[in-house]
């Protein structure tokens, strides 16, 4: 790497100079309104070399010209002193990159170390909705990312299975389902537990509002809704382990699972391992009452359990109810100790929605309190929530935009988008409707991916879908465009020894030797947003050589075998950083 040169050769330079070894030297790339390749940034030698920072910066480019054959030119702007590196340098590191397979990825060894992602973690009381999306592709991208920064990863989810949400579909679908099934109805399983959700919310606003026409007031009525108590009732039941009771969870649960799998396989994520707060609950009630013991818990006179933060400046949480159920934070301590004592981790992400930045600040405190001294490897890679144009979602209330009626609605986009645009005359059929899910899918993972997970986002379906701009299709085509010049020149590409490169491939070679160093820098950051736009920005400056270059009719066949090989590395460079971003390309489109 020509850094890694300027390093040495900079170091040697202010040595000889200004006699200076204890140094800052900071490169950066030169940005693209200046002449030049990389970038010194020179005001911290200015204590060394007593001048100002423009004749300190010519000494220095002097020097490396001289003694640096890499350095074929340089000029100053103020306190930046920028390097034009030679053709011939990049034209060997392009050769360098050719011959690596599965160029950018870091196959891990036996000593690498493990790293967790969970994601998804849905509930079993209804469908995966929008804001599940974006979830799931940032969990399955992160974790595709840090595997292919040389780490070990195991994707995982806990299953939310249990509790008061799940008891209210099954005491609608008790009260009013008249034995309805995923078979009877023909409604996926997801789907139909949902449908009964909705049911439990509308019958207890019906029963709330009677009530307090009745003289209750609101807060009472709540808590005293017949249907609501119902559903308390059942939940301490189930924890009681009646027989009834765990056999209408476990079918109804099977229902979801069954819908989970179906939308799962459409999304293109997969799991590693599956948790169930079912199973967890328990381990993290057990964890409780070593709390206590430890003074690190303490119980009320109403029997609940709590533990106070106020020195950490945060408040009072409870962890266990008066009742002896649990809640969310139960779990997640179980949860924790048992992805610990399973794969011993060295980092665990999770990726839940920044709603729970609270939540992940008491589970790490808890967890380090308790003694657990690797909660300090544990992170929450917390990500703004998805809008539409149409405002923001409620499950309980029936709003929710589906997860797979979406999906479904990209696919039918993309297939108006392309006839209207006529990319698809003259293919099958089959081939045709697997390219609008292919383009589809991936307009809606690379649109939901490129934006940095932090933010809140807009998603506008037809602006992720557009063929130009920076979208999947407008990737994806391009890939496709690359793909056709390789099945044009039917024969074998040789790659020749010395080329003299033009300015246009200077900077794509450039672009393509950083990929690398951008996969390891999105895996430190947690962001596929990283990758996303850096394979936007080399897809742009490939689209700008590609309209103004003959590749296949170029004026040599060196030249032509060279400008093909350029182009198939950016193919498969697009190719490695979509699918690290779970987007496929097609070979035609």
């Amino acid at each position: 790497m020509i850094e890694k040169i300027l390093l040495t050769e900079i170091e040697k330079a202010l040595l000889r100079l200004y006699s200076a070894t204890d140094t800052s030297i900071q490169l950066q790339r030169t940005r693209k309104d200046f002449r030049g390749d990389i970038t010194l940034v020179v005001f911290p030698f200015l204590r060394f070399s007593g001048k100002g920072p423009e004749q300190t910066a010519n000494e220095i480019g002097s020097y490396l010209k001289e003694y640096l054959s890499e350095v074929i030119g340089f000029n100053v702007v103020k306190g930046f002193l920028n390097f034009e590196i030679s053709k011939e340098f990049w034209f060997n590191q392009f050769l360098d990159i050719c011959n690596i397979t599965n160029y950018g990825v870091i196959e891990a060894n036996e000593d690498a170390t493990t790293h967790l992602v969970e994601y998804s973690s849905p509930n079993t009381n209804k469908p995966i909705h929008l804001g599940h999306l974006r979830n799931n592709f940032l969990g399955y991208s992160v974790a595709e990312i840090i595997k292919a920064s040389g780490k070990n990863v195991q994707k995982v989810q806990i299953i939310n299975d249990r509790g008061i949400h799940i008891c209210k579909s099954m005491v609608a679908w008790q009260d009013f389902g008249n034995g309805e099934t995923p078979q009877s109805s023909g409604i996926k399983g997801d789907h139909l537990v949902g449908k009964y959700y909705v049911e439990f919310d509308k019958h207890y606003k019906q029963e709330i509002a009677h009530l307090v026409a009745s003289g209750m007031d609101k807060e009472q009525a709540e808590k005293e809704a017949p249907i609501f108590k119902k559903a308390q009732e059942m939940l301490l039941s189930w924890e009681a382990k009646d027989p009834a009771v765990r056999a209408l969870w476990k079918k109804m649960n099977k229902w979801v699972y069954d819908g989970f799998a179906v939308t799962y396989k459409r999304l293109g994520v997969d799991f590693d391992k599956n948790y169930y707060e079912s199973d967890t609950y328990l381990l993290g009630k057990k964890v409780v009452d070593i709390g206590i013991a430890k003074g690190v818990f303490y119980t009320k006179e109403d029997g609940s359990v709590w533990i106070d933060l106020s020195d950490e400046g945060l408040d009072e949480k409870i962890i266990l109810r008066s009742d002896g159920t649990a809640v969310y934070m139960t779990q997640d301590i179980g949860t924790a100790i048992k992805r610990h004592e399973d794969f011993s981790f060295s980092r665990m992400a999770y990726t839940v929605a920044n709603e729970q930045d609270y939540h992940f600040k008491v589970l790490f405190l808890i967890l380090d309190k308790l003694g657990c001294k690797w909660a300090k490897d544990c992170f929450h890679l917390s990500y703004g929530m998805v809008d539409l144009p149409s405002g923001r979602m409620k499950s309980r209330e029936g709003t929710v935009v589906d997860a797979d009626d979406f999906m479904q609605e990209m696919v039918d986009t993309a297939k108006t988008i392309a006839k209207e645009l006529g990319k698809l005359d003259g293919i099958s059929d089959k081939e045709a409707n697997e390219l609008y899910e292919i383009v589809g899918l991936g307009a809606l993972k690379y649109f939901l991916l490129k934006v940095d997970p932090k933010k809140r986002m807009l998603f506008n379906p037809k602006e992720s879908i557009d063929f130009n701009g920076n979208t999947g299709p407008f990737i994806q085509y391009t890939y496709a465009r690359i793909q056709s010049l390789r099945r044009k020149y039917n024969r074998q590409v040789v790659i020749p020894d010395v080329v003299d490169i033009t300015d246009d491939e200077k900077e794509i070679i450039k672009q393509l030797i950083e990929f690398p160093s951008i996969i390891q820098e999105a895996a430190v950051n947690y962001s596929p947003a990283l990758v996303a736009n850096y394979v936007y920005d080399l897809v742009k400056e490939f689209n700008a050589y590609y309209q103004k270059t003959s590749i296949l009719t170029a004026d040599s066949d060196k030249r032509i075998s060279f400008r093909l090989t350029l182009s198939l590395k950016v193919g498969e460079v697009i190719k490695t950083a979509m699918g690290l971003l779970g987007v496929k390309v097609p070979e035609r489109m």
